[in-house]
């Protein structure tokens, strides 16, 4: 079973978490990265909404597939298939480009994001959207919603046939 990612607010883990990463086009991968200090930010679903529009950017541009994820209050679970970019430049992307439209929305600045991220290259033989179900019922498991459909931010393309 998937386990929700914790890194330490010092970054202490970060340097672990980089050893042995490998970036293979064509993978999948299930990745989760953390708001600094584990502050809720996404519960305002409209900041979470700045977060989804950079996810969606990286399909625009080529870099990755998504297959799921979900914007919980304070983190993020993505299920990617990575096409022309490796896996640290994309996340990088995302986070640097959602902080900038984060902290502009917020009239804020400073850091959004914990560095690091969390990385689970699926095996062939997990079952991909066994994966996605997982990961788009965190909301359900953590009480915010009843119903996944209740919860604004998450997606699944299995949802769009």
């Amino acid at each position: 079973m998937i386990m929700n990612a914790t890194i330490s607010p010092s970054g202490q883990h970060t340097r672990d978490l980089r050893k042995g990463r490998f970036s293979e086009p064509g993978r999948t991968y299930l990745i989760t990265t953390v708001v600094q200090n584990r502050h809720p930010l996404f519960a305002e679903w409209t900041i979470g909404r700045l977060l989804v529009e950079e996810l969606r950017a990286t399909e625009n541009f080529g870099l990755a597939q998504s297959l799921a994820w979900v914007v919980m209050p304070d983190h993020l679970h993505w299920l990617v298939t990575l096409q022309s970019s490796n896996l640290p430049a994309l996340v990088q992307r995302v986070k640097g480009r959602s902080a900038i439209s984060i902290n502009r929305s917020l009239g804020s600045q400073g850091q959004i994001w914990q560095k690091g991220f969390h990385d689970h290259a699926l095996r062939k033989d997990e079952e991909v959207q066994t994966v996605a179900r997982y990961i788009v019922a965190n909301p359900l498991r953590a009480g915010l919603v009843e119903r996944i459909g209740d919860y604004p931010l998450w997606d699944a393309i299995w949802l769009a046939a």
